[in-house]
């Protein structure tokens, strides 16, 4: 049996894009319960559902660092 770092070592490993893809796939997993005081996670759920809707849309972690370099 795998354990959490395990899991996340093998995470890690994926593509930008799928390593966010997946994370947003694992905030939905969570109750609705805890978005509800929790803006930054109401915010990530939301981001997370435009990625499965647009993965295209989606920025890798290089594309983020030039655009903050502009």
């Amino acid at each position: 049996m795998q354990t959490l770092a395990d899991i996340e070592r093998e995470a890690m490993k994926l593509p930008d894009r799928d390593r966010a893809c997946l994370a947003s796939r694992l905030l939905d997993s969570l109750p609705a319960v805890l978005s509800d005081d929790d803006d930054g996670l109401a915010e990530a759920i939301r981001r997370g559902a435009e990625m499965d809707q647009n993965p295209g849309a989606a920025m890798t972690m290089e594309e983020v660092r030039q655009a903050v370099k502009r």
